[in-house]
């Protein structure tokens, strides 16, 4: 079973999205788990404040350290008392941004995999010695890393086995191959002058192949040159 944790201010967010689709289905099959923390319960004085004014001046309000850091304490004390592991990733604007490749590589770890959503102007900069790797959901800002977390958990998700039903789903996609998923039909046949290619209808393996493999090469170049320039290098 995969395990995720998440520490948040707003764990509600994830209500919907961990209660429908594929989601929820590979949750009752324990083909997952998620589990939600939210670090306020730690927050500073009676009222919990979990942010405070930046040292130095500037707008905003920044993440307390502590309130996090005793978080994290107290569910990793958890998992060894379980015998597991855990592997905690920031989830910050100035991570590593977050790729198929990543996902890969998370998807295949046995340690929890702790994701810890910012709010606000951010973390307080000593947060990220108690962390083992951040990462980015790419180079746009959102109001919080909840929306990035479910991103990286959907796409970590349909890596793990079962949890598609059809596993080659997730062999032929977009990013999977240093190149773009190949085009896409199904019925009808004809729409509005618009027709399924022929090389589909034929029924013969070998050329449909051919087809797919020299749409995703044609698809790939103009839209993403850069995926066959890594590939190149590597």
């Amino acid at each position: 079973m995969l395990r995720f944790e998440v520490l948040t201010l707003f764990p509600d967010i994830f209500t919907s999205f961990l209660e429908e689709s594929l989601i929820k289905r590979a949750i009752e099959k324990q083909y997952l788990n998620v589990s939600l923390v939210n670090f306020r319960k730690h927050g500073h004085g009676k009222h919990l404040q979990v942010d405070d004014t930046p040292y130095g001046g500037g707008p905003g309000m920044v993440l307390r350290i502590e309130p996090i850091a005793q978080t994290l304490k107290e569910q990793k004390e958890f998992h060894r008392s379980s015998g597991r592991e855990t592997h905690t990733i920031l989830v910050t604007p100035q991570g590593r941004p977050f790729s198929q490749e990543k996902a890969r590589e998370l998807s295949r770890k046995k340690a929890v995999l702790t994701l810890i959503c910012g709010r606000y102007e951010g973390f307080d900069e000593r947060l990220r010695s108690l962390v083992d790797e951040e990462i980015s959901g790419g180079d746009f800002i959102c109001m919080g890393g909840e929306v990035i977390t479910m991103t990286m958990i959907e796409t970590i998700s349909r890596l793990v086995p079962d949890v598609l039903g059809n596993q080659e789903s997730a062999v032929h996609e977009s990013f999977t191959q240093p190149m773009l998923e190949f085009p896409q039909y199904t019925r009808p046949a004809s729409f509005e002058g618009m027709e399924v290619p022929e090389e589909l209808k034929s029924g013969n393996h070998k050329i449909i192949a051919q087809w797919r493999e020299e749409q995703a090469l044609e698809r790939t170049k103009n839209r993403r040159p850069d995926l066959l320039q890594c590939k190149t290098k590597s």
